[in-house]
């Protein structure tokens, strides 16, 4: 079971972007964890601690107790990967997955924490156009620095 299975909540609210259908060349909807592992770049450490933390609870098992994971739980993988790449703080993604499987009476605190994490990016995006102004100027420096060399050496 998903973090969306346990509330019903709806997949868009849970999804970095549409849901991808046959995910795998014969449409399966049940992949160990080895198979999440090569689909999304991720440790089964990183897989097994996502479930202790809360990020992923309720993952299905097999009959022999084997992880079953769904395309929904690699949808919400998706996601979390979307997260971490904001520098949202664990916690927060923690947080956040409570609040989706407490159910849509919680979507004014999701819609904050979001808000805040984007607010965060954007600053975070101006940081960064300020560097890169940085490296334009040095780049552009020494480019024409070894034109003039190199002009000179040619007479």
């Amino acid at each position: 079971m998903t973090v969306m299975e346990t509330t019903g909540t709806r997949t868009a609210d849970t999804c970095a972007g549409p849901p991808q259908q046959n995910r795998r060349p014969d449409g399966d909807d049940h992949y160990t964890i080895s198979e999440v592992v090569a689909f999304t770049g991720l440790t089964a450490h990183t897989l097994r601690w996502y479930e202790r933390i809360g990020l992923m609870p309720h993952i299905d098992r097999s009959h022999t107790g084997q992880r079953r994971y769904t395309n929904r739980d690699l949808d919400w993988l998706d996601l979390v990967g979307k997260l971490r790449l904001t520098g949202m703080p664990v916690a927060d993604m923690v947080r956040y997955a409570e609040l989706v499987r407490e159910g849509d009476h919680t979507y004014g605190e999701r819609f904050q924490l979001l808000k805040t994490t984007r607010e965060d990016v954007l600053a975070r995006i101006d940081e960064l156009r300020g560097t890169l102004a940085v490296l334009d100027r040095k780049i552009s420096f020494y480019a024409d620095a070894g034109q003039a060399l190199a002009s000179e050496r040619s007479r």
